[in-house]
């Protein structure tokens, strides 16, 4: 169910878009109502991640705009694919490779132009540095190894450009831990926000290491109704799912399935919702949710 907060986001997202790409203020006004029409006749039951679709596929259609953010995925994935060999270098003298790649993983989550209208290079800067030391619960940790250990498919939900970077690193380690098990990378179908497309994942080497599919939609989540026959099979067979970002959980909880979710808090609904600060991290299971939250 659509919360307040959320709808304000939307809101939000919105007026700040319509600013940068209309500079006719009564077209902005106009604009700006029928944005409004839309969230106000949002259903009860929809997801945050699909209005917001619904809202940018509105506001890019009637502005006429393209990838909006196109230039910025180029230049986040530049950037950390510069960071790449020093963290690998750094996950490969830990104790333990596969759980340090997690956290490189957990902290890249900060990228979201979606959450947010700008990314502080600063505070990016500080998380990649401090990503290991990020608490990791150790009977979730230990579940999550044993789940890979027996699995034969795990599907990858990427969220953002510039975090797949450190994506392909924890799914590089993933296959060389588990090497019997085949692992498939979904990506977004068509661009939205900054989140990860084909061409994020072609152009920082993930589909060089892994099954890259794109999941047919322009919704920042995984919506299971939405998302193409592909990426609906793969979920259906897949033994363990790796779900990154805010997005994917608010789609995909409740669905009963085996997924991990791994996010950063980016907004206040989701520290409070998980008794975080603001940037804390999140390492959880499905069956765990709900007793994480009560």
């Amino acid at each position: 169910m659509l919360s307040f907060k959320c709808i304000e986001c939307t809101a939000n997202k919105a007026d700040y878009l319509l600013v940068m790409f209309e500079k006719d203020a009564e077209k902005r006004r106009r604009l700006k109502e029928e944005v409004m029409d839309i969230i106000n006749g949002s259903p009860a039951d929809e997801t945050s991640p699909n209005l917001n679709a619904r809202v940018m596929r509105f506001i890019k259609n009637r502005l006429g705009l393209g990838d909006i953010y196109y230039e910025i995925k180029k230049e986040y994935n530049r950037y950390l694919l510069t960071l790449e060999d020093d963290i690998i270098g750094k996950i490969d003298s830990s104790e333990d490779r596969l759980l340090t790649a997690l956290k490189y993983a957990m902290a890249g989550n900060f990228i979201d132009f979606g959450a947010m209208n700008a990314v502080d290079k600063g505070e990016l800067k500080r998380l990649i540095e401090n990503a290991p030391d990020q608490e990791i619960d150790k009977g979730r940790y230990a579940e999550f190894r044993e789940d890979l250990g027996r699995a034969r498919n795990i599907v990858y939900l990427a969220d953002n450009a510039g975090e797949i970077v450190f994506d392909k690193v924890f799914v590089k380690i993933i296959r060389e831990t588990y090497p019997d098990a085949s692992v498939t990378v979904v990506v977004r179908g068509m661009p939205i926000h900054n989140d990860a497309t084909r061409t994020d994942a072609e152009e920082t080497g993930m589909a060089a290491i892994a099954d890259v599919i794109d999941n047919g939609t322009d919704i920042p989540g995984t919506e299971l109704d939405k998302v193409n026959r592909e990426t609906r099979e793969a979920l259906d067979v897949a033994d363990v799912i790796i779900s990154k970002g805010q997005g994917n959980f608010e789609t995909l909880f409740g669905s009963g399935r085996n997924i991990y979710y791994l996010f950063l808090c980016k907004c206040s609904l989701f520290a409070e919702r998980f008794g975080r600060e603001r940037f804390g991290g999140i390492f959880i299971n499905e069956r765990n949710v709900e007793k994480m939250i009560d």
